[in-house]
């Protein structure tokens, strides 16, 4: 029953609730959908029977808000932002309710709609708890860790009213250029499916439909992302598709997201062989299907497999892809004249429209559909305990990739330390987290884990780490008009997406600089527009300039009469470079284009004049206030995000130039990385003695960032993803599989900076010989693995004892090594403990030649170390 406190009872009633719910006393008269005591299949039957086709299509549609609802009901609505008085989870429960009550009492059949929202690493409303990001939770190698975290996250959407996750995203990060790898469990599609089953059951516990994504491969060649794959059936199913089949069949997971690209030719939201052939008829899904946002429009103007929107709703629809969101622009009018028309079979609709009602049945919604009480949600909401939870977490992630020396930990007692950094004093949190940083940054860390008699000193060092150069001054812009020049630019803005007709609205712009998120101006919308700025430039020198060109989507670019750029495409905030010869004080004409279709309305204009003297100095007064230090740290970010890849890995800017010069100083350095993906150093690691991979830590990361420092813990993080030498190796995950002739370049090794599994720790751990329970078995058999570790070191610390086997000799090639198990283990010093791991078919399962899941006679080797090349125990068993 619904249990809402008295801020809340007046958007909904009890009265109101039994009406439709079936616990009225008129038991008998109530339809049999509206039965908790009945089986769901009988309850999707009856309410499927009462449906129009316009309430069929209503259910596969979503809605940011339940404005311009009509009585056919909607299926789901995007978790908007909430306004108004009260504390953040107050509102969103006010908000929830208040369109939840309105979706029932308006709609004829007075169905519930699930409220979906972005749950990663944390719930993505204001005041929720931010946890270390989904990259830095598989830097913790802890299955436990991970349940009690998604535990914790789930309790915190579920207290808003969230009753779907869009998350966990198990894409297989093996090429870390790709921008979203921080939102992934890195490069191993073992870890990634422990890791994802465990956040997946916890979500299930609490009510919610997890939704994995993205099905089946987020990006392309480069580490681009969604761009089209062509992957073999035989590299989806041994690397791409563990994950989610993990989450469907040991999780529960009742919705799945496919990807915004194409495979082989077919966009997966219209892919029938990965939606229905793989998906249901193999792997038993029950769930509904859902489109990442704008995706099936993107089957028109991005694949062009579909003449119209029409032909994109049969496409998808008949595919096996269920509901569009965030709103309604294929699964709308297209949709229903499609069915209507017949091209679309009215079973084919039933069956999706079934889909999306059973799981509402099973997770309970008809019943509650509304937030738990607002009393009992403000004690799990931001409470002290997830704070708690969040650090631990924190600390548990933390890679120590370098210590030569045993720089670190540094005394807490030192006169004085230099943090330097741009973002040193930010807690970055990563894509699709809640508004605002982190609490508690690294800079204030450090401050906070000092001695008092310590000085902090905090220098930025470098502000050139962001994707796009400085804005070009006003004073450098103008246009004419009517023969008189008038500072800035003239800005005309067209609602349609081809500068078509007269301009909607005309302005003066003193830059440009727009980043309006909605419509850029009054009196024009935010999607569908166009824009074009006009004037002139007056160069600041003579010789090269290089600008920066940032547009939401399509952008055309004229310089002194020239086109410098094209790009007149729907494609994403995208930054373009181009450098240009002038002569100072000489003006040349500008004009920059940009067509929006949707969400980012945005355009900016960079250059890089004076732009490195302005480093050189910033870096001068880093390296001199670390030289009077007694050490210093460098916190180092880097520049990624959804459709925002990197070609190189390279830290972007002057960082790299900063770290030479402080390090230049001779005084104790330790640089910190701040990101979501791998690093290249060759320009800079051998001048430092210790670097440490902290992520992006969530609320509390820059706490347990100086605890490191400062060894109130010894680290024990370890990579999820390899690092490269160079970002030419790419893509290069560690399960590579023979080669025909050798693996290293001409002039350099193929093998990682740093690999997979890697991490220091500031203690010591022994490995014992293994030791197995039998050496032969039978195919369906196991066998089970143990090993003695300890801590010979004089700190405790925790071990990540991690399990590799080669299939020796297969039928068809074999990785050398592939990870199929781990434990973290803590050891006080002296201590040992015994690790065991065993051995099933499911680890030992292999593709044949025929495409069959089998486990092929002959010796296994099963290697057991602290990284996928730092084996400390090895030996083999037979399977006959």
């Amino acid at each position: 029953m619904f249990r809402a406190v008295a801020s809340v009872l007046a958007v909904v009633t009890v009265s109101l609730f039994a009406t439709w719910s079936g616990y009225s006393g008129a038991q008998e008269n109530q339809p049999d959908y509206r039965n908790p005591n009945l089986p769901v299949e009988q309850r999707v039957a009856d309410l499927l029977g009462r449906m129009t086709v316009e309430e069929k299509v209503a259910q596969l549609q979503n809605r940011w808000d339940d404005e311009g609802m009509t009585p056919a009901g909607v299926g789901g609505i995007t978790l908007v932002p909430a306004r108004g008085e009260g504390t953040p989870l107050e509102r969103c429960v006010r908000t929830v309710n208040a369109i939840q009550k309105r979706i029932i009492e308006n709609s004829r059949l007075g169905i519930p709609a699930i409220f979906h929202d972005e749950t990663l690493h944390g719930f993505a409303k204001a005041g929720a708890t931010s946890f270390p990001h989904s990259i830095a939770l598989a830097a913790t190698w802890d299955v436990d860790l991970m349940d009690r975290v998604a535990e914790a996250i789930a309790r915190e959407a579920r207290a808003a009213g969230c009753r779907q996750a869009l998350s966990p995203v198990i894409n297989i990060a093996n090429d870390p250029r790709w921008g979203r790898t921080q939102e992934t469990y890195g490069e191993d599609p073992y870890l990634t499916s422990r890791m994802a089953v465990a956040y997946c059951k916890a979500f299930t516990r609490e009510g919610i439909v997890t939704t994995p994504k993205h099905f089946v491969a987020n990006f392309g060649d480069g580490g681009r992302d969604s761009n089209p794959v062509h992957f073999s059936e035989r590299l989806l199913r041994e690397v791409y598709f563990p994950p989610f089949e993990a989450c469907i069949k040991e999780a529960g997971s009742l919705s799945l997201m496919p990807a915004f690209n194409s495979l082989d030719g077919r966009p997966c939201n219209a892919n029938r062989w990965l939606l229905t052939d793989v998906l249901r008829n193999e792997w038993g899904f029950r769930g509904f299907t859902v489109c990442d946002y704008d995706a099936l429009h993107e089957i028109q103007i991005y694949h062009h497999t579909a003449e119209t929107l029409e032909d994109a709703a049969v496409q998808a629809l008949t595919a096996g892809l269920d509901v569009e969101v965030p709103g309604i622009r294929v699964y709308g009018q297209p949709l229903l004249d499609a069915v209507k028309s017949g091209r679309i079979p009215m079973t084919v609709l039933d069956e999706a429209v079934s889909r999306r009602l059973e799981v509402k049945f099973r997770i309970g919604l008809f019943e509650d559909p509304y937030p738990p009480d607002l009393e009992a949600g403000e004690k799990v909401y931001n409470s002290p305990e997830h704070h708690e939870l969040a650090l631990q977490a924190a600390r548990e992630s933390i890679v120590l990739l370098k210590n030569a020396g045993n720089a670190l930990p540094f005394r807490k007692d030192l006169k004085s330390i230099a943090v330097i950094g741009a973002r040193a004093d930010s807690a970055l949190l990563g894509n699709y987290s809640r508004p605002g940083g982190g609490r508690v940054s690294i800079l204030e860390g450090i401050r906070n884990a000092v001695s008092p008699a310590t000085k902090v000193v905090f220098e930025r060092g470098t502000e050139q780490v962001e994707y796009r150069l400085p804005l070009v001054p006003a004073e450098y812009l103008s246009h004419v008009e009517n023969g008189r020049k008038i500072p800035g630019l003239k800005a005309e803005f067209f609602s349609n997406m081809e500068l078509r007709g007269e301009p909607a609205v005309v302005r003066t712009d003193s830059q440009i600089n727009l980043d309006a998120g909605g419509s850029p101006a009054p009196g024009i919308g935010g999607d569908f527009v166009s824009y074009r700025y006009t004037g002139r430039l007056r160069a600041p020198l003579t010789g090269k300039l290089t600008l920066s060109i940032t547009s939401g989507d399509g952008v055309r670019f004229f310089f002194g009469g020239e086109k410098i750029l094209e790009s007149w495409t729907d494609r994403y905030s995208t930054t373009d470079y181009r450098t240009v010869t002038v002569v100072k004080g000489r003006e040349y004409d500008i004009v920059m284009e940009v067509q929006e279709n949707k969400w980012e309305t945005k355009a900016f204009l960079g250059w890089d004049y004076r732009l490195e003297t302005a480093e050189n100095s910033r870096i001068a007064r880093a390296a001199s206030a670390a030289k009077k230090a007694g050490a210093a740290v460098v916190v180092a970010t880097i520049v990624e995000g959804e459709f925002i890849d990197r070609a190189d890995l390279n830290l972007p800017g002057y960082q790299e130039k900063l770290i030479r010069a402080v390090a230049a100083t001779g005084v104790p350095t330790a640089v910190v990385l701040v990101g979501g993906g791998a690093v290249t150093m060759s320009g800079w690691l051998d001048d430092v003695p210790a670097v440490l991979s902290a992520w992006y830590g969530g609320d509390e990361g820059g706490t347990a960032v100086a605890e490191a420092l400062f060894g109130d813990f010894s680290p024990s993080g370890r990579l999820p993803v390899s690092f490269p030498r160079e970002a030419s190796q790419l893509p290069m995950p560690y399960y590579f599989k023979p080669s025909g002739r050798g693996y290293d370049y001409g002039f350099m090794s193929a093998r990682p900076l740093f690999p997979f599994g890697h991490g220091l720790s500031y203690t010591k751990f022994e490995y014992s010989p293994l030791r197995f329970d039998r050496t032969v078995i039978r195919p369906d058999g196991s066998v089970t693995v143990s090993v003695d570790i300890r801590n010979t070191g004089k700190v405790r610390g925790d071990e990540v004892a991690q399990l590799y086997v080669r299939d020796l000799v297969g039928s068809v090639t074999r990785p050398l090594k592939e990870l199929k198990g781990f434990r973290r283990v803590s050891l006080d010093p002296g201590e040992s403990k015994t690790v065991a791991f065993t051995l099933s078919p499911e680890e030992l399962k292999m593709l044949d030649e025929g495409m069959r899941w089998v486990v092929e006679p002959g010796e296994f080797r099963v290697m057991v170390g602290a990284s996928s090349e730092d084996i400390r125990a090895e030996g083999t068993f037979r399977v006959r």
